[in-house]
């Protein structure tokens, strides 16, 4: 009796497991096409810097600002012009346009090993303390793309004032195939 009881677990526990795999196997671009989103033409640089560049099988992406889809940019001060919610999507915008230019440098995003390090600075007014609140519009989405991949070492950080006074400015380190 006990084999036969020992037998179903481990019959259950697999088809578990292949349920399990089966999701977390999902590629980066239907996790996109499942979430409605579609990635722009990479964004080029607006000064003397360039957007990627590749060390071994690390990929450094420089600072992304939040740009809609109709190429206008998410302004303001956290805390002062735009609430925690705006400052949430403003990052998931900064987020996608991260994804854009990763995308533009390694040709698919399945290549993703691991989204080592995300540094997401916040445009903020003196007394806004919820910095890793409005930074995790951009973790979240990368854990929705990229499942357990997508988990990364961040920092959060509040600044007096960003470039074009956009609302957030996000880098990040990739580690790639």
């Amino acid at each position: 009796m006990k084999n036969f009881c020992l037998s179903i677990v481990a019959s259950m526990l697999l088809t578990s497991t292949i349920c399990l795999s089966s999701f977390a196997a999902e590629k980066p671009e239907a996790a996109l096409a499942r979430l409605e989103i579609e990635l722009p033409a990479p964004s080029k640089s607006i000064a003397n810097y360039v957007g990627a560049t590749r060390s071994g099988n690390l990929i450094f992406l420089s600072g992304h600002i939040p740009k809609r889809g109709d190429g206008s940019l998410v302004i303001g001060k956290l805390g002062r012009d735009l609430s925690k919610k705006e400052g949430y999507e403003a990052a998931r915008l900064s987020a996608i346009g991260l994804l854009s230019t990763l995308k533009g440098e390694i040709g698919d995003l399945s290549k993703v090993k691991r989204i080592v390090k995300v540094f997401g600075m916040v445009n903020a007014a003196d007394d806004f303390t919820s910095h890793s609140q409005v930074i995790n519009g951009c973790s979240d989405l990368l854990v929705e793309v990229f499942g357990e991949t997508g988990r990364h070492a961040r920092a959060a950080s509040g600044f007096s004032s960003l470039p074009l006074g956009v609302a957030v400015e996000i880098e990040m380190i990739v580690e790639v195939e």
